[in-house]
This record gives C-alpha cells, sequence and structure tokens, in this order.
C-alpha cells in the first residue's frame, strides 16, 4: 500500500475517536491561559502514544516523534484557548461552560493534531527526521501564546526547517484546504482610550467639557490616519468596537472610554499609525479642553507564509486531495499569533475547509453559532500527516 493511502486509511480509522475528543473540548473550553483541563487531555493522549512531552508556558506543551533515522525537524502547532463567547447552538456537544465557547475551531485544531500524532506515531519508521508537536496556550489574547512559547525554547535544539499551522475556514467546504503564498494576515494592536473631561448638567453645556463630544471628534479624526495617511495600496483597518459613558439624558459624564483595534500587513506603517493615533488623539482632546490618554497594548505581527515552503506544501495537499480540492486564499485582515512562529522559521498556515451550506454549517469564526462539519476531522489529521513526512523529505 502506498504511504499516502496508509495515511488515508490511518486517519479514517482515527477519525471516531479524533471527533469525540473534539466534541469533549467543544463542551469544555477554557479561556486564554486557563487552560489546564485540556493541557491534562493532551498529556493522557500523548502518554497513551508512548510520546515524551514537557510543559512551556504553563498550559503549552511540546512533544516529538522521532522517525527511524536522524535527519530534519518539522514543527506541527495546534492552539488549546476558546473565547467568551455564550454559545447559541444546541447540540449533544455545546458548551457546558457559561460565556465561553471554542467560536474559533482550537478543539478541531487540538483534536486533529493529537490524530495526526497518532498516525506518526504508528508509521514512524517510515521517514526519517523528527516531527515536533506544539500545543500551545493563549492564541486569543496579547501577548498570544506562541510569543511565550518561543521565549521558552520551543523553536530551539535544534531549530526547524519549517513550521506547519492547520485552521479551520467555515467559507470553505469540507473537504477543501486552502493556501497562499506571501503575505497573508494582519499584524493586531488593541487601542484603549480614556478621554477626560468634566462633567455636570446637561442643560448647562458652558459648564462642562463634554467628553462624548470630544470621544466622538476623536473617533472620526482617526480615521483619517487609514483614509489618508496611509497608502491606499496597503490594507490596513482601525475600528473601535466599545465606547462607554456613563452618562443620562441629562448628565454629562466625566470620561468616556473607549476600545479599538489597528491592523496592518506592514511593520514600517504599523509603528508609523500606532505613533500618529496616539498623537491625534491626545491633540483633539487638548483642542477640546479635555485630555486623552492613550494605552496601546502590542499585538501580534503579520503573518508570512514562506513562498517555496507553502508552495511545496500546496503540492502535498495536491497529492492527498486533488487539484481541485485545493483553492487559493485572500489576503485578510484577521490575525493570529502563529505569525511569530513566521518571524523565525519559514512557516505554511493553511485552511482546513469546515463549512457545508447544504446543513447549514455556514457561521463564521468568533460566533456563537459556529460549529463543523466533522467531516473534516477524516481530512486534516492525516494530511497535516502526509504534509510534515514530504517535508522531511520523503519521496512521494
Amino acid at each position: 500500500m502506498a504511504l499516502v493511502d496508509q495515511i488515508k486509511r490511518l486517519s479514517d480509522e482515527l477519525a471516531p475517536e479524533t471527533i469525540q475528543v473534539r466534541r469533549h473540548l467543544h463542551a469544555h473550553p477554557e479561556l486564554s491561559y486557563q487552560e489546564h483541563a485540556t493541557a491534562a487531555l493532551v498529556e493522557q493522549h500523548l502518554t497513551r502514544l508512548g510520546l515524551p512531552f514537557r510543559r512551556l508556558a504553563t498550559t503549552g506543551l511540546v512533544s516529538e516523534i522521532v522517525g527511524h533515522k536522524p535527519g530534519k525537524t518539522v514543527a506541527l502547532r495546534a492552539d488549546l484557548d476558546a473565547l467568551p463567547i455564550q454559545e447559541k447552538n444546541d447540540g449533544p456537544y455545546r458548551s457546558t461552560v457559561p460565556g465561553v465557547m471554542h467560536a474559533c475551531g482550537h478543539d478541531v485544531h487540538t483534536s486533529s493534531l493529537l490524530a495526526t500524532a497518532g498516525i506518526l506515531a504508528r508509521i514512524r519508521n517510515e521517514f526519517a527526521g523528527t516531527v515536533r508537536l506544539i500545543f500551545q496556550p493563549g492564541e486569543e489574547k496579547n501577548p498570544g501564546g506562541a510569543s511565550l512559547m518561543i521565549k521558552e525554547g520551543v523553536l530551539g535544539n535544534p531549530q526547524p526547517v519549517s513550521i506547519l499551522g492547520q485552521h479551520v475556514m467555515p467559507l470553505i467546504p469540507v473537504g477543501q484546504v486552502g493556501f497562499r503564498e506571501g503575505m497573508y494576515m494582519a499584524s493586531s494592536d488593541e487601542i484603549y482610550l480614556r478621554v477626560i473631561g468634566k462633567g455636570g448638567h446637561a442643560g448647562a453645556p458652558h459648564l462642562v467639557v463634554d467628553p462624548v463630544v470630544i470621544a466622538a471628534n476623536i473617533i472620526v479624526a482617526l480615521q483619517q490616519v487609514v483614509s489618508r495617511q496611509a497608502d491606499p495600496r496597503q490594507p490596513t483597518t482601525l475600528n473601535f468596537g466599545k465606547v462607554v459613558a456613563q452618562g443620562a439624558t441629562n448628565i454629562v459624564p466625566e470620561e468616556v472610554t473607549m476600545a479599538g483595534t489597528f491592523r496592518a500587513l506592514n511593520e514600517v506603517w504599523r509603528e508609523v499609525a500606532l505613533e500618529r493615533i496616539s498623537k491625534l488623539a491626545q491633540g483633539v482632546a487638548e483642542g477640546m479642553g479635555g485630555r486623552c490618554e492613550v494605552r496601546i497594548s502590542r499585538g501580534y505581527p503579520y503573518l508570512e507564509n514562506d513562498v517555496t515552503l507553502t508552495r511545496r506544501m500546496r503540492q502535498a495537499a495536491v497529492q492527498y486531495v486533488g487539484e481541485s480540492n485545493v483553492v487559493d486564499l485572500e489576503v485578510t485582515l484577521g490575525s493570529e499569533d502563529f505569525a511569530y512562529y513566521s518571524h523565525v522559521v519559514p512557516a505554511c498556515f493553511y485552511r482546513l475547509g469546515t463549512g457545508n451550506a447544504a446543513r447549514g454549517i455556514t457561521s463564521y469564526v468568533h460566533t456563537p453559532t459556529f460549529d463543523i462539519d466533522e467531516a473534516a476531522l477524516h481530512l486534516g489529521p492525516g494530511l497535516m500527516a502526509w504534509m510534515a513526512i514530504q517535508e522531511l523529505g520523503q519521496p512521494a
């Protein structure tokens, strides 16, 4: 039996257990940097496979599968954390934790990588080299678990020649996978503004310094950073999704707080824009008689897929699922802390199709109705195992 067919068979054989693990994780989600039970479950499965592991960054784990002789090292990554979202799905594996949900597919990523480990452990005599398994915490929250794992040496001793990351994509039908060479995802920084004025009676506006009006002007003025100061050929965006003014119909509050996000695909522009955002917000507030405190929480850098590596992995995917089931991805201003890895070693971050319009499985990630077609868990583990072996240099 050809190796690719052997891997497909193993992926299908493991699929019922993979789905069971995914459903358990989905029903018991844990927020960023709190993934203690999730990490314990990963440990149990690695122990059962006879794979050594060590903890990094508190709830992160790293393990290795060594082939039949020495060779290169390739890294595979999954993330563990869930989101602070109240699930609205009504099914047997819906979240049992109020206000917490696996709405970004990390339950899929973790269960899939565990199944990939199961496949590779069974066929370790078929490849040379080492596959490093990275289960990281905190993808959804700054500073990003990937950055902490890197600081604790997950990409060292030896450094992998490359790293692969898989992520669900509900906009791609199940059975398909997507790739993009080069720049793919944006940097992401959190902007927190505190606009301070002078509160008072709404019927005496001459006696107050209205922070609500100042905040409104700041929001409008800051859009100039994107619409008039950014190169129009360079994707970038600035949005404020939270504005809090604790006043009333006849009460002007003392302050207004705002929270937003800035995204960019260029690190030089990112630095310039963040400085301009800070200065402009402060200047508008001062010009209107108030003041603005600015706090910027630095997030993830841009994510760039190594062109040569991604081209190789795309071809490996074509061998596994066929040319018609491999699609090209568009640049997105979404962000991912996998980007940190891509700034250290050649990286390929690809998408696993999980959508099924006929079954109504169409909700996007980070929504309370997100779900997947679990047929993706027949495909995902085997595909990653196949790509890892191809990257280690085994013949097709």
